[in-house]
């Protein structure tokens, strides 16, 4: 639209359906563009749509971003993003909260009765033509731990507690009145000794980066199982693998890693107590059509002076409350 706002989109490999974008092509001129040419879109550009959120193309860009107002994740996480430059700018920050939460939800609880039903020994008995009988863990009547509590582990812990597991939180402030997880502590080392589960959901930021090392592993059950559903950089890998070869800890399901994509030769692949899954741990049929919407939503909101939904406190790095 000749002298509307001017909105960029990133993507990689396919572009969002013009029919859902519809809504923004009506009030702005819309640049689709990948990676490499990022720099040349920004220029004049007001909204930048970051449809391809696993990107680490916008730090390298940022020199041509000499009109944007307002950059929209298109994912949960906004790591990718907080570099000191759009730190300290005006620009608004929003992400796509809320909508990979039940999804991601029913994969933690999917990976914790695996667990204690041992699916994958089943799996492997079925692939060498063994029948044998074995018994089974209970899930109701044991503990998860769950270091996140914002929207995504929010929903778990609802999840969780629908099965009869008993569930904590971490986060920033020790409480003991939550909705959700009832007590939410502050001191990760003080909580991992009283969890069978701990589930992985937090943001990515300085203070959770590495988070899970090996004193970490070491404070743990034997027996307890480890969920990383949040991002692979809290976790010291090299300090994961030894715990799982040494038994400090019983089993791991990791939908995200580092590095990722993990490498071919990595040891993880191969030992018999780790489930990988490639980072889908979100994604539901249909899961692109929502976060254009939700975008689009925004969008209308930002046209027409509302405030925009899901703003990033930008020295947290991440959606508050």
């Amino acid at each position: 639209m000749e002298n509307g706002p001017i909105v960029t989109v990133l993507h990689r490999d396919s572009v969002p359906e013009s029919g859902l974008m519809a809504p923004v092509a009506e009030r702005a001129e819309v640049r689709y563009t990948e990676a490499d040419g990022l720099a040349d879109a920004l220029r004049g550009a007001d909204v930048l749509f970051v449809y391809d959120f696993q990107t680490r193309a916008v730090p390298g860009a940022w020199h041509a971003a000499d009109r944007l107002r307002w950059l929209h994740m298109g994912g949960v996480g906004v790591d990718a993003v907080m570099f000191p430059q759009l730190r300290d700018s005006e620009v608004v920050v929003t992400n796509t909260r809320r909508i990979f939460d039940q999804a991601i939800a029913e994969y933690v609880l999917g990976q914790i009765i695996s667990f204690a039903k041992d699916l994958p020994g089943s799996i492997r008995l079925q692939q060498r033509h063994q029948w044998r009988h074995r018994e089974s863990e209970r899930v109701a009547g044991t503990t998860a731990l769950i270091v996140g509590t914002g929207s995504i582990g929010r929903t778990i812990a609802r999840l969780l507690r629908t099965v009869g597991i008993h569930v904590r939180g971490l986060g920033r402030r020790a409480r003991t009145d939550d909705p959700d997880f009832g007590t939410v502590g502050d001191d990760l080392h003080a909580e991992l000794p009283g969890a069978d589960y701990v589930i992985a959901v937090a943001p990515l930021t300085p203070q959770t980066r590495n988070m899970f090392d090996a004193t970490a592993f070491a404070a743990m059950k034997p027996h307890a199982r480890f969920v990383n559903v949040g991002r692979g950089e809290s976790v010291v890998t090299d300090d994961l693998v030894v715990a799982l070869r040494n038994g400090s800890i019983a089993a791991a399901a990791l939908d995200v890693v580092d590095p990722e994509p993990l490498p071919a030769d990595h040891p993880l692949w191969d030992l018999p107590n780790v489930v990988l899954t490639p980072h889908n741990s979100g994604d539901f049929h249909g899961w692109r059509t929502e976060i254009v919407r939700a975008f689009t939503d925004n969008f209308d909101r930002w046209a027409t002076g509302l405030p925009l939904d899901n703003v990033v406190d930008k020295t947290l790095g991440y959606v508050p409350g």
